[in-house]
Formats: C-alpha cells, sequence, structure tokens
C-alpha cells in the first residue's frame, strides 16, 4: 500500500517530468522551426534574388565574378558554378556530387526549383544547411548558385546569462524540492496523528482526542474525528451503563427467588408463612419475566430489520383493541379511558408495533395517575400525517426529566420502589418504534397536571 507522501511526490514528480519534456520539446521547436527554417529562408532568397542578375545562355564569367564579390560582404557562403562538380573546389569541405545532386534532384532543378539540404559536416563540426538554385534557359541546366551556412549549436546560442539564469532554475528547483518536502511533512503530520488516534481507538481507548490545528478538509477531518470518538465515548458508557443497570435490575428479583427458594426447600420458613413466601417469589418472577420481556422488546425495537413489515393499517381498529386489552388495568384503577378517534385514519405500520406503542403509553398513564381520574386516547389527521395523542392527569413529569425520560432504566421518581414504579424501559421502546415508523413524538407535562404524549406517524400514499 503506497503512503499518501508517496504519491504526493509521485505527481510533483511526474509534473517535473513533464515539464522537463515541454521545454525539451519547446526548445528543439524553437532551434528547427524559427532558427533553421529562417536560415533557410534567408538562403533561399538570397539566392533567388542573385539569379535574377542571371539572363540566360552560358554563365559567363563575369556573373561568377558578381557572385564571388557579394560573398565577401556576406555571411552566408555563396558560390556560382557552370558544372555542379566544380563545387569541390570551391568549399571547403568534400562534396559527393551523386549524393548532393542526384537524378531526383536535377530533374527538380530541370524545372526551376530550388533544392535545400542539411547535414552534419565534419570539418565545421554542425550541421550545415545549403540551398541550390538552378541557372536554366531554354530547359538546359546551365549552372548553379551554391549557398551554404553552417548553424550554430544550441549550446553556442545560449549566452553566459542563459547559463546563469539556468544555474539560478536549478538552484530554485533545489529550494522547491527542500519546500515542497517541509510541506508535504507539515501536510502529513495531522495525518499520522489522526492514523495514531484511529489506532488508539481500534484498541478500546475511546478518550482519544486529536488537536484541530487548521480549517482545511484536514481540519474538517480531525473535528468529525474528534465527535465520532465523544459518539463512540458516549455509546460505550451507555453500553456499560446498560450492562450495569440490567444486572442490578435482575439481580434483585432473582435473588428473592433464589433466597426464598432455597429457605423454603430447607424448612427454614415457617407453615404460616409459608403462602406469604410463596406469593413472594411468583411476584418477583412475574417481575422478572417482564423485564426479560421488555428487554427483548427493546432489542427487537433497535433492530429495525426484525420489527416486521409495514403494511397498510386502519388506524382506528387498532387504537379499539388497545382499549379493550388496557381496561381491566384501568378499572382496578378506579381510571376511565375515553377516546375520541377518527375512523378514517390508515397508516403505513406493523399492527403489533402500534400496539406495543400503545400499550406502553397508556400503562404509564395509569400507572402514574391518580384514581378517579380519566386518560383521553385520540386520533386525527393533519395534512400527510396521523396524529395520535394519550394525555392523563397524573402527577406529570419535571422539565428536568423530560429530556432523559428515553434513555433505558431512566426513572423520574428516583424514590419509588421497583413494584410500584416502572422498569424504566417503556418509553425507550415507544422512542425506537416510532422511528421505525418514520415518525416523531414528543411530551408536553407539568408537575402535578398531568402529562400529554403526541406521537405523528405518516398516512399511507394515496395512488
Amino acid at each position: 500500500m503506497k503512503k499518501l507522501s508517496t504519491k504526493i511526490w509521485t505527481v510533483i514528480v511526474a509534473f517535473l517530468a513533464i515539464t522537463i519534456l515541454f521545454m525539451y520539446v519547446l526548445t528543439d521547436f524553437l532551434y528547427e522551426g524559427l532558427y533553421v527554417k529562417d536560415a533557410e529562408d534567408s538562403m533561399v532568397e538570397v539566392g533567388e534574388k542573385l539569379s535574377t542578375i542571371y539572363n540566360g545562355g552560358k554563365v559567363t564569367d563575369e556573373f561568377i565574378q558578381k557572385i564571388d564579390e557579394y560573398n565577401d560582404y556576406s555571411n552566408i557562403n555563396v558560390f556560382a558554378v557552370r558544372n555542379p562538380r566544380e563545387l569541390s573546389a570551391c568549399v571547403p569541405f568534400d562534396i559527393d556530387y551523386d549524393t548532393l545532386i542526384g537524378a531526383d534532384e536535377r530533374q527538380q532543378l530541370l524545372e526551376g526549383k530550388t533544392i535545400t539540404k542539411k547535414g552534419y559536416e565534419k570539418r565545421f563540426d554542425r550541421q550545415v544547411i545549403s540551398a541550390i538554385i538552378p541557372l536554366t534557359d531554354q530547359k538546359r541546366l546551365e549552372g548553379i548558385i551554391y549557398i551554404y551556412f553552417p548553424l550554430a549549436k544550441i549550446t553556442e546560442m545560449a549566452s553566459k546569462e542563459v547559463f546563469i539564469l539556468l544555474g539560478s532554475a536549478a538552484i530554485f528547483i533545489v529550494l522547491i524540492g527542500f519546500g515542497v518536502f517541509k510541506g508535504i511533512k507539515h501536510i502529513m503530520k495531522p495525518l499520522k496523528e489522526l492514523q495514531n488516534a484511529a489506532e488508539k481507538m481500534a484498541v478500546g481507548n475511546y478518550e482519544t482526542r486529536v488537536e484541530v490545528k487548521s480549517k482545511d478538509e484536514i481540519g474538517e477531518l480531525a473535528q468529525t474525528f474528534n465527535k465520532m470518538a465523544t459518539s463512540i465515548q458516549r455509546e460505550d458508557e451507555a453500553q456499560k451503563q446498560f450492562l450495569a443497570t440490567v444486572s442490578h435490575e435482575l439481580r434483585t428479583p432473582i435473588s428473592y427467588v433464589k433466597g426464598y427458594g432455597e429457605a423454603l426447600q430447607n424448612g427454614y420458613i415457617e407453615e404460616s408463612q409459608r403462602q406469604e413466601t410463596l406469593s413472594l417469589i411468583v411476584r418477583e418472577a412475574n417481575r422478572l419475566e417482564k423485564l426479560t420481556n421488555e428487554l427483548l422488546q427493546l432489542s427487537r425495537a433497535v433492530n429495525q430489520t426484525e420489527s416486521g413489515p409495514l403494511y397498510p393499517l386502519p388506524l382506528a381498529e387498532t387504537l379499539r383493541e388497545v382499549v379493550t386489552i388496557t381496561e381491566q388495568k384501568a378499572y382496578l384503577k378506579s381510571i376511565s379511558l375515553r377516546t375520541d378517534i377518527d375512523e378514517d385514519i390508515i397508516i403505513n405500520a406493523n399492527e403489533e408495533k402500534i400496539k406495543q406503542i400503545m400499550i406502553n403509553l397508556i400503562e404509564n398513564g395509569l400507572r402514574y395517575s391518580k384514581e378517579g381520574t380519566e386518560i383521553i386516547l385520540s386520533s386525527k389527521r393533519k395534512e400527510n400525517m396521523a396524529i395520535i395523542t394519550v394525555q392523563d392527569h397524573g402527577i406529570g413529569i419535571p422539565a428536568e426529566d423530560l429530556p432523559h425520560i428515553t434513555e433505558r432504566f431512566y426513572r423520574v421518581n428516583k424514590a419509588r420502589s421497583r413494584s410500584d414504579g416502572g422498569s424504566g424501559l417503556g418509553l425507550s421502546i415507544v422512542d425506537q418504534l416510532v422511528k421505525y415508523h418514520k415518525g416523531t413524538w414528543h411530551i408536553d407535562s407539568e408537575l402535578g397536571n398531568g402529562t400529554k404524549v403526541t406521537i405523528q406517524i405518516p398516512l399511507i400514499k394515496e395512488i
């Protein structure tokens, strides 16, 4: 696996290589396309102008002398000869006549076309560019004007100042490379810190945090990591607290059942107290069963994939069934259940889970309401939502406890015993199941004046 710094360096080196290649191509273009081409065009232009002096017929000595005189004052070398083979006596280097003027070149000359050539010459140790301008009369080649010019090398064209510039560029590249190295190291430092922090998190050190040193993408990544670490730490602490609370809640009824069961088994309980002891064991066993069932319900509510499918559900019928299930408990506490239900509401829901939500809320109301009061269950539609409310006239919930009531095992009244209070799981289950139905809910409560729970669940979409 390549490190990020290696990838960055690879990109930088690749760009440098592309830059060097581009400069090489650009230099070659400037040399060949401008300098060489300009020299060639200048030679052809000079040769064609000199050829205008020729008036046809034999090439005279006077014409050759005029060309020689021009040669004395020109920066290019120009000669006029009657026979191309005479060039070897004029130029200071060997000329292969057959290579210089072959059959194809001779035909072009007869047609009055100028020929240009370029090749390496040992004597000059450089490329030599030449032009051959024909002197023709009645389609006879009477002679030629031969012009050649030794091309300067690229290194010769570079002045001293250019070498200073190149040297300065080399030093600049070294300094830039050092700066890039330091910059990459500086950029990679917070990423390395993030890596180390993630490794600590992986082994369970959830208190690990990284210092946010910038406001760029890496700084945002560090902030996101810290938020993630905080969430994981809270979840870990909540899980530990949950397990500790579950253990504590289960230990009490188990201890009662085990202790009184062993006492009965060993004959430590008098006959007159045995019935009372059996009732206590049954009561604690029932409480243990209820707590276990609520834990199972909570687990299934959290894992929504086990919560069952959603389908069109007539809400009124479901709410009436909930009232039927809970009215016996209400009767025993002398509390009346009053309903105000919209018969036409159809929601996309799971019937068993909706019943579970409503039973938990009504039982909560029954548990904390006084005798002779009433609980009102109502439903109505508002835009594309079904609004379900459960309102009691019980003891109410203090404002400081409202933000915590959906926490697992949270009890508003810490002084109430486990026998007359709930397990603290009912509203946690309600919260998970409402979320599963893509709904929302909130509680309005005032200490001493009762509680109103409002649930919003989407209506089924009409096709």
